[in-house]
């Protein structure tokens, strides 16, 4: 018997309690700075595709970018194919609008933190294969940057997964009902993005479906090694 109790108190000492959603958002967000203290930039390269079958139009882009340590981004554009029209006034006006969006000015404003997101726990479940807890986020504004909908968080790094929703604020006029998968894949001690993929219903043209492709990563980090600090290069 006291074989068995003492089993029993070891194993609920094991046992953590379950976070709140404060709790998780608040170990998210320490976590968030730890990385950002490290986080030197990387480059990385994407390939745009859409496709809109009512019209029968597709075009792809692949793109070399480049992140600072701000998280400020630039963009080139190292091949391209199919309509024009879609790569000029569909692939390079979202990149006008990331770059945009990764301006210092912006940075802050489009996070996922309490002061731009309110967050409820609505459980806990694998995601690509690690235990996550799912919330709700719901935007305190209008941002076309912020997603309502929900968000993964690894509950071993405290780091975003995943993200499922809808734009805060309709694109334009002309788009709505547009729906975002976004995924993230673990490089080094970093999550950054691997894939996006997002619909949505346009007036006169139906159904648009756009994937991004996120490869070849070069990330800098700083690492201490006792009193002295230096960089490191993870690839993915």
């Amino acid at each position: 018997m006291p074989q068995i109790l003492a089993l029993l108190v070891m194993f609920e000492g094991a046992s953590a309690p379950p976070l709140t959603a404060p709790e998780i958002v608040d170990r998210m967000m320490q976590a968030d700075t730890k990385r950002l203290a490290a986080f030197l930039g990387y480059t990385g390269m994407r390939r745009y595709r859409l496709e809109n079958r009512r019209f029968n139009k597709r075009a792809e882009m692949t793109v070399r970018v480049t992140c600072d340590r701000t998280g400020a981004k630039t963009f080139d554009v190292v091949a391209e194919s199919g309509s024009g029209f879609v790569r000029n006034r569909v692939f390079r006006k979202m990149i006008d609008a990331e770059r945009e969006a990764s301006e210092k000015s912006e940075y802050e404003q489009t996070r996922i933190v309490p002061a731009n997101y309110d967050f409820r726990l609505v459980g806990t479940e694998l995601s690509d294969g690690r235990a996550s807890y799912v919330l709700e986020v719901e935007p305190k504004t209008s941002n076309r940057f912020l997603v309502c909908g929900r968000i993964w968080v690894d509950t071993e790094d405290f780091a975003i997964t995943r993200i499922e929703g809808s734009p805060a604020k309709d694109p334009s006029f002309w788009v709505h009902s547009v729906q975002v998968i976004h995924r993230y894949d673990r490089t080094g001690r970093f999550w950054l993005p691997a894939t996006n993929y997002s619909t949505a219903e346009a007036k006169v043209v139906g159904t648009t479906e756009i994937t991004i492709e996120y490869f070849d990563y070069t990330i800098r980090a700083a690492q201490q090694l006792g009193s002295q600090a230096t960089e490191k290069e993870w690839t993915r």
